[in-house]
C-alpha cells in the first residue's frame, strides 16, 4: 500500500512557474514508476509525465515537453513536477500516481493515486 499526498499547487500568471511535490508513505516507493496526470473541468484525466523507478528515464506528453520536468528523490520518497512557461490551458487538478511498471501512460495502469492539487494559470 502506498499513500500519496500532492502539494505545491496554486494560482500563477501565464509564463510563470510552479513546482509540485508528491510525498509517498511506505518503504516501497522506489519500486514504483511514478506519473503525473491532470484533469481539467469537463475533460478526461490525461497523462502529463512519468519517471521510472531509478529516475534515469522520463517521458512526457507532447503538450508539456520542454516546459515540464519530472524528477524523484527515492531517499525522500518524493516525486516532483517542475512546471515552467505555464499556459492557461495547463489549468487543472494535478494528480500523482504510482504504477508497477514504467513507460505506461494510461491512467488504468496506475495503482495508487493522490488526492490532487489545483493549478490555475491566469492569462
Amino acid at each position: 500500500q502506498v499513500q500519496l499526498v500532492e502539494s505545491g499547487g496554486g494560482l500563477v500568471q501565464a509564463g510563470g512557474s510552479l513546482r509540485l511535490s508528491c510525498a509517498a508513505s511506505g518503504r516501497t516507493f522506489s519500486t514504483y514508476a511514478m506519473g503525473w496526470f491532470r484533469q481539467a473541468p469537463g475533460k478526461e484525466r490525461e497523462f502529463v509525465a512519468g519517471i521510472n523507478t531509478s529516475g534515469g528515464s522520463t517521458y512526457y506528453a507532447d503538450s508539456v515537453k520542454g516546459r515540464f520536468t519530472i524528477s524523484r528523490d527515492n531517499a525522500k520518497n518524493t516525486v516532483y513536477l517542475q512546471m515552467n512557461s505555464l499556459k492557461p490551458e495547463d489549468t487543472a487538478v494535478y494528480y500523482c500516481a504510482a504504477a508497477t511498471r514504467p513507460y505506461v501512460r494510461s491512467a488504468s495502469a496506475y495503482r495508487y493515486w493522490g488526492q490532487g492539487t489545483q493549478v490555475t494559470v491566469s492569462s
